[in-house]
């Protein structure tokens, strides 16, 4: 996955996309609703993004690989992402 920063020449608006490979083949990400074309402006993947800018959200980062059972399954079953929250969440 990657974090693709997009600008509209006409209008100078930018837009931040999250988009797969497969997606990123696909025009139809990369043009306005009148037609118009998309300039990228930065283009990153997401691991890369988020290996570089966790701790100004006051995280921690543990990568898991696909190499043992329980991170296959953690991968499986996350899509490839995952979270713990930091606090206990309040049952009202």
């Amino acid at each position: 996955m990657y974090i693709q920063v997009l600008k509209d020449q006409s209008t100078q608006k930018e837009t931040v996309l999250f988009l797969t490979a497969e997606q990123q083949k696909n025009d139809k990400w990369f043009r306005t609703p009148e037609g118009g074309e998309l300039e990228t402006i930065e283009k990153e993947s997401l691991t890369d993004y988020l290996a570089e800018n966790y701790k100004k959200w006051g995280c921690v980062i543990e990568f898991v690989t696909n190499r043992s059972q329980e991170g296959s399954q953690f991968c499986r079953g996350f899509g490839g992402i995952g979270g713990m929250l930091r606090w206990k969440v309040r049952k009202e």
